[in-house]
């Protein structure tokens, strides 16, 4: 199943595959967020866990799938050879840190107090999408940046790799579209609507992706920067938002092993595949 997956990315325009392959990553997204329809809450312990494995999932998919390939794919030898790979991390970091200051956006688990970004009288809801939303730029930008590298010709990006990392994202939305959709709910929002919310989080990633994949085939040499500015932005993500989401409850063990299997499984993913 996996090898005519695969088959058929490598027959398609890179452009279309990281359009395709990114309308998966939304449709565990939205999977997920329509689990809103079939329960009344969610378990902390659940959502702790569930958020921990996002974390495992992006910090793997950052050095596996993107810094690795990046820096193995750099011209140069030693110091030289890591270059683009530190200036794009730092990027990627500083980017994501950017909108993070901008962006009005409040953390699942948080109060309302502890909105973050500027200013607005938005409701709860939005603020809770717009968090989930800035999670899922850089992963829909890796995966497009993976895609477009193959086309490009590099050594280390492969249809494989790309395969795997959108896999693995898309495990970890299938959680995100339920921790967005079941607050909603239970502050009073119709289930149709706390569905429509939860969903719309991962809208983003298509977007991303395209954009990504457009840019390497286009500006080829910037390939080791680019999957180096997303493994920035997801691991400031990972740190910033998801691992202080899962520590403000009793469950931290829980999460700690979700970490530990979200690891596990997008290394085994990318290994396997790539």
């Amino acid at each position: 199943m996996l090898d005519q997956i695969i088959s058929y990315f490598e027959s398609i325009n890179p452009v279309l595959a990281a359009f395709y392959a990114t309308l998966f990553t939304w449709g565990l997204t939205a999977l997920g967020a329509s689990l809103v329809f079939l329960f009344k809450g969610m378990n902390r312990a659940l959502l702790d866990g569930m958020l921990g494995f996002t974390g495992g999932v992006m910090v793997a998919a950052s050095f596996w799938s993107l810094l690795a390939p990046g820096i193995d794919m750099s011209p140069g030898e030693g110091f030289v050879k890591v270059i683009p790979s530190v200036v794009g991390f730092g990027l990627g970091a500083l980017f994501l840190f950017g909108l993070d200051k901008i962006m009005p956006h409040l953390h699942i688990n948080f109060k309302e107090s502890e909105k973050e970004g500027v200013k607005t009288p938005w409701h709860k809801t939005t603020l809770l999408v717009l968090a989930i939303t800035l999670h899922n730029i850089p992963e829909g930008l890796a995966v497009g940046v993976l895609f477009g590298g193959v086309a490009a010709g590099f050594d280390g990006a492969t249809i494989g790799g790309a395969v795997a990392l959108a896999i693995g994202i898309g495990l970890q939305n299938f959680p995100e579209g339920f921790a967005v959709s079941m607050p909603m709910r239970r502050q009073g929002a119709s289930r149709r609507k706390s569905f429509l919310y939860g969903q719309a989080s991962a809208l983003v990633e298509p977007i991303a992706a395209v954009l990504g994949a457009w840019a390497v085939m286009t500006f080829q040499p910037i390939l080791p920067y680019a999957l180096a500015f997303a493994a920035g932005a997801m691991i400031f993500v990972v740190v910033e938002e998801v691992i202080p989401e899962t520590q403000r409850d009793r469950y931290t063990d829980i999460a700690t092993l979700g970490f530990i299997g979200g690891f596990i499984i997008m290394m085994t993913l990318d290994v396997g595949l790539g």
